[in-house]
């Protein structure tokens, strides 16, 4: 078959393969595989093929060159020929043919015009009838035409198939094979397609809606994700929104959650499929309670997009009553909740709708948009101001009073070099509660004010651990200091790795002074050391610490004329010194040049985010603990909403501490919203503690504090879960 196959696509592709030159004062040319040279290539390719799939690899190659309008149908006859024999490997035994075949089939550009209908079955044809067809033709061997020199129409593009209809069957014949690998290649290739073709991905939508049904979860996952990409260029019948909405009473949760982010970006035709999304979304809210927030997440953006849709149901939305008074509804409702977040986000691209509110939804919108800001949008409402909690958006950096506050906190601590060391520790610290104050209060501008935050943070316990007091005592007294030392180092290292790799746009200015700032506390951690350590280890430490100060120079020389005065900038000076002192001198002019050096103002952070984790299920209030055999494995179903978190699929990972002595920490990435955990038939019952960590390419080693694993950053607040392993039966 391989040999067979690579001799049909060395006899047509030697005929007729196109190059164009696409230039605009240049007319095109015809380039054809009739050297010698380029026909040896594509032979030397195609022996290469040790299977069908991979000759089929080789053609596509030679396919995919551009051609020109008018050969247009001279390589489409050869292309479809191909085509058709990738279609035959859909009715194949072997599961990988199908697989490829699918897989390579988006690969081929669209028609507005093309059909779904099965493709008809081909024939393979005898030598004889293709003889008898090239005679018939009136083709030269040499591939040219009678004729087609001769002058022609303009061509539209756009009246060029480049398949027959007839062939987009496969697709139908994929989504039905019984191997499932076939089946998501299949929707795949659907999806690839249907983005670049809107009347396609109209034609292909009920064959999408299908597969929601499909006996196996990873396929309605793929197809419900596949069907969100293409949601801008398609909208719901209320019999394919029946279909969609049917899988909210799937029982895992990965399905569920996927679908309330497909509803996110879904349009929706009538109102009735608005009523009913509400419905369904309401009995999944009473079915499963732990997917409250992505209900309401869902019902904000799908009232943000059909606010004309919502509008005339908000009478009925609300029971309120033109004549008569209605009874208030309890704002402890989830479901009354969800169907106020539909409601007022709908109202804010739709000024007529506020009129249709009785008295308690004006009262119950204030209590949401203090309780719930991120869902309830501000409203201008009659009578009120628009409720807003950033100021105007007219409003620059300069104007705005929030960032003009960061701003000035900022640039108050440039003094600090000018103060007494009990006066500068007073100013951080007021300066720090300010910022920390001002997050929790402007949650828009919570990032910037944390990283400002943790930056004066690490020059506040500098500056106490090196205070002049501390220093003046003679080294066996240094016990105090030591531990001082040490612990405001490892606290300086790990807030530093927090500012560079859980907050987002960090600009390079901002890179270049954490840097610096973790290498004034890596000569803190050398200080240390060295006075409590004998021997030739600390010309080791002095050794690597001078490379580390190469590493920086070369790293950030262009923002070394930026950074006079400071640490490093003094440091460079004293180079050739260090490099020729004892371990003991070393210290010394570390020591004297860390308290001598300025202190470098950070710039506002602008638009940085922190990245957060909160651990939504399990909650933490639950006093029934897990039982489970001993000896078995127990799953802990775990649900949690990551914000600002960069690649959170590799380094995102859920820690499990438990209270045994020596039981050691389990991992588990965010892949897989299950925790698999085995106990021991003799383990206590206990508490196991469930945290989210970030695992950052982190270089330099600490000793690890209490608590913590080496390598990683907490970022969630733990909870705590409670087990009990019961004696395995005999």
């Amino acid at each position: 078959m391989a040999a067979h196959l690579k001799k049909r696509v060395y006899e047509e592709f030697s005929k007729v393969v196109v190059q164009q030159q696409q230039h605009e004062e240049v007319s095109a040319k015809k380039l054809r595989l009739t050297k010698p040279s380029k026909s040896a290539a594509l032979h030397v390719d195609l022996c290469k093929a040790t299977s069908p799939a991979d000759a089929l690899q080789y053609l596509l190659q030679f396919a995919r060159k551009p051609v020109e309008a008018e050969s247009v149908e001279g390589v489409v006859r050869i292309l479809l020929e191909h085509y058709y024999k990738v279609g035959q490997f859909f009715g194949g035994p072997k599961l990988c043919l199908r697989f490829i075949g699918l897989d390579l089939r988006p690969q081929w550009e669209l028609d507005d015009g093309w059909q779904i209908p099965p493709a008809p079955p081909v024939r393979k044809r005898t030598a004889h009838e293709r003889a008898k067809e090239l005679y018939s033709s009136g083709e030269f061997s040499s591939g040219r035409k009678w004729g087609d020199d001769a002058p022609k129409e303009e061509i539209d593009t756009g009246a060029v198939n480049l398949i027959e209809s007839g062939a987009c069957g496969a697709f139908v014949h994929g989504l039905e094979d019984e191997m499932y690998e076939v089946r998501i290649a299949a929707v795949e290739a659907l999806c690839m397609l249907a983005q670049s073709s809107p009347s396609f991905a109209e034609k292909c939508l009920d064959f999408l809606v299908d597969m929601f049904n499909d006996e196996i979860e990873e396929v309605r996952l793929r197809s419900i994700h596949t069907m969100r990409k293409i949601s801008n260029n398609i909208a719901l019948r209320e019999d394919q929104l029946d279909t969609v909405l049917g899988v909210l009473e799937d029982s895992s949760r990965d399905i569920r959650e996927a679908l309330h982010e497909l509803l996110c970006c879904t349009n929706v035709s009538t109102k009735e499929g608005i009523h009913l999304a509400l419905a369904e979304l309401l009995k999944n809210l009473a079915k499963y309670p732990t997917d409250r927030d992505s209900i309401w997440k869902c019902l904000k953006f799908l009232g943000g997009r059909h606010p004309t849709l919502v509008l005339p149901l908000v009478p009925e939305l609300l029971g309120t009553h033109p004549f008569f008074d209605t009874p208030e509804p309890d704002m402890d409702d989830p479901a009354y909740i969800a169907v106020l977040v539909l409601i007022f986000n709908a109202a804010k691209s739709c000024p007529t709708m506020p009129a249709l509110f009785s008295d308690h939804t004006f009262r119950h919108y204030a209590y949401l948009r203090d309780s719930l800001w991120h869902l309830v949008p501000p409203l201008r409402l009659p009578g009120k101001k628009i409720a807003s909690s950033s100021g105007p958006a007219s409003l620059t950096l300069q104007e705005d009073p929030s960032q003009e506050f960061l701003q000035q906190s900022l640039e108050r601590v440039f003094s600090l070099q000018h103060l007494d060391p009990q006066g500068t520790q007073e100013l951080l610290e007021f300066t720090i509660r300010d910022l920390q104050r001002f997050g929790e209060l402007q949650s828009d501008l919570a990032g910037m004010a944390d990283f400002s935050a943790a930056y004066l943070r690490c020059q506040l316990l500098l500056i106490k651990a090196l205070q002049e007091k501390l220093w003046n005592v003679a080294a066996p007294l240094y016990v105090k200091q030591n531990a001082l030392a040490l612990a405001a180092a490892r606290q300086i290292m790990e807030e530093t790795y927090k500012m560079e790799f859980m907050y987002s746009n960090v600009e390079h200015r901002q890179v270049v002074i954490i840097h610096h700032m973790r290498l004034q506390a890596k000569a803190l951690q050398l200080i240390v050391t060295v006075r409590t350590t004998r021997g030739v280890e600390p010309l080791g430490i002095c050794e690597k610490f001078l490379q580390e100060v190469d590493s920086f120079q070369r790293c950030f020389i262009s923002e070394l004329p930026q950074m006079q005065g400071s640490f490093v900038d003094k440091l460079l000076d004293l180079m050739p010194r260090l490099v020729t002192s004892k371990p003991s001198e070393v210290v010394k002019i570390l020591r004297v040049t860390l308290r001598q050096s300025n202190f470098l103002c950070l710039p506002l952070p602008e638009k940085v985010h922190r990245a957060t984790a909160t651990i939504i299920e399990p909650t933490g209030e639950s006093d029934n603990p897990l039982r489970f055999t001993s000896g078995l494995v127990v799953a802990l179903d775990v649900d949690a909403t990551l914000e600002h978190v960069q690649d959170p699929q590799s380094t995102v990972k859920v820690q499990v501490m438990g209270m045994e002595p020596r039981s050691s920490p389990c991992w588990a990435g965010v892949g897989s919203t299950y925790l698999y955990y085995r106990f021991a038939a003799g383990t206590r019952a206990c508490a196991e503690w469930d945290r989210t960590r970030s695992n950052p390419p982190m270089t330099d080693l600490l000793p690890p504090s209490e608590g913590s694993i080496e390598g990683t950053l907490l970022f969630g607040k733990p909870v705590k879960v409670y087990i009990m392993p019961k004696p395995a039966r005999r």
